[in-house]
């Protein structure tokens, strides 16, 4: 099966030829696409169907339909590699470390051999990681639990059913209507384990994924076969009995129920896992920034807040909520705001602005005025020409108030020491040295 990469709000042109792709094949992608939950989204979607070419939106992930597969990856400035192989290789690996952060997973990226990044697509790696997850979980044995039963048996176990007893068997004492509790092995985490296992098995081509996941539904044949839209998530409690399984709990909701997600299935119509970078860096930032101050004497807030700008004149009813991305609070009080931006900002040479959007500008200003807090942060990815290093860029006093709105930016792309590099951007060396000493 043909399988192409492109980044994102980069092209792929039409054509036969070596890191193009097939007018069929891209209006098959196109299609698929267009179908999917971030189709139109905010004005941007996930395809940009052309005329010469396809182009690559704000959403990355995989895309497959009929006998070919489109991959889309971030706009991350990694090093300059040999080959775009070697650079979609450090992309994949810095995407699959974004996902593992902000779904709280972990995932030991050296396992994966260098030519495993650069000849496997996103959706392959992602695979192969689960597989070797559930099977080393799957050796300390499968979770259980107690579930009620009914059977007439010649001898009683555990509690005689008085009514079905003397409506069922009330001419026939041989048999006893017995109820009672069996340890049992289908219950809801394993039908999700089951059912993440039969749509990874559809979407695979590579022969050895394809081999391990055969072996696992091997082990889950006695489970039963529930419909993604049946399966009870909320009847799942991950604690200390089954805590091993938290990881892969969090692994299938990102391939069959996850809210950077989506999925479009159908006879003839495809697949798509796909992400919207604007999320996955917020709530990868997020967490990072929790990390990052844990110990600290502050605490973070994602998506916190929700104060409204508006409250009506007549009634209790109030307008406009506010959810800024994140809230750092000390003693109780906001003492910073973020606001991510999944989007590259100019250098102040080229720009005084760099480019930040005047939208944005006043979304933090009602920030302000809401939450009063001192210190308000626009941050971005990095990229070399803004330097190569974690900075603030920018400080600006909002006119008639004390309040510092910042503009920032943060490397992705280098995952060296990233906690402290947050924590001097955050709060600074002084309070570096208070946590740590």
């Amino acid at each position: 099966m043909p399988a192409y990469t492109v980044r994102e709000w980069e092209k792929l042109a039409y054509g036969e030829a070596k890191g193009q792709i097939t007018v069929h094949h891209a209006d098959r992608l196109a299609g698929l696409a267009a179908r999917s939950a971030f189709a139109g989204r905010g004005g941007s979607g996930v395809l940009e169907h052309g005329r010469n070419a396809l182009r690559a939106r704000g959403v990355v992930g995989i895309l497959a339909s009929g006998d070919a597969s489109l991959e889309i990856l971030p706009k991350i400035d990694v090093a300059p590699g040999e080959t775009p192989d070697h650079e979609n290789a450090a992309i994949r690996k810095r995407l699959v470390h974004m996902l593992a952060v902000a779904l709280d997973l972990k995932i030991d990226l050296g396992v994966i051999t260098d030519l495993a990044w650069q000849r496997e697509t996103l959706l392959e790696i992602l695979i192969r990681i689960f597989c070797d997850k559930l099977t080393e979980t799957l050796r300390k044995g499968m979770p259980r639990r107690y579930v009620g039963h009914e059977e007439d048996l010649p001898t009683l176990r555990g509690q005689l059913d008085v009514n079905r007893q003397f409506t069922r068997h009330a001419v026939n004492p041989s048999r006893l209507a017995c109820r009672f509790d069996l340890l049992s092995e289908d219950m809801p985490l394993n039908r999700i384990m089951k059912a993440a296992v039969a749509h990874l098995f559809r979407l695979s081509r590579r022969s050895a994924n394809q081999k391990r996941l055969r072996e696992l539904a091997f082990v889950y044949a006695e489970i039963a076969d529930v419909p993604v839209s049946a399966l009870r998530w909320d009847e799942v409690v991950i604690d200390r009995t089954n805590r091993s399984w938290r990881e892969l709990f969090a692994m299938a909701r990102l391939f069959l129920h996850d809210r950077y997600q989506t999925t479009t299935g159908g006879t003839g119509e495809g697949t798509a896992m796909l992400f919207e970078m604007n999320a996955l860096f917020e709530e990868y930032v997020g967490r990072l920034i929790a990390r990052a101050l844990a110990g600290t004497g502050y605490t973070v807030s994602l998506q916190g807040g929700r104060l409204f700008c508006l409250s009506a004149q007549d009634s209790e009813r109030r307008l406009f909520q506010t959810k800024p991305d994140i809230l750092i609070r000390r003693g109780g009080t906001v003492s910073h705001v973020i606001d991510t931006k999944w989007k590259r900002i100019s250098s102040r040479i080229d720009d005084p602005k760099q480019g930040v959007s005047q939208a944005d500008v006043y979304q933090m200003m009602a920030y302000a005025q809401l939450y009063h807090a001192p210190r308000l942060t626009l941050l971005y990815p990095l990229h070399p020409a803004l330097g190569t290093e974690d900075v603030v860029h920018a400080r600006h006093r909002i006119t008639g108030h004390a309040t510092i709105l910042e503009t920032a930016s943060i490397d992705v792309a280098n995952c060296e020491k990233i906690l402290d590099r947050i924590r001097r951007l955050i709060i600074g060396d002084e309070v570096i040295v208070e946590a740590t000493g």
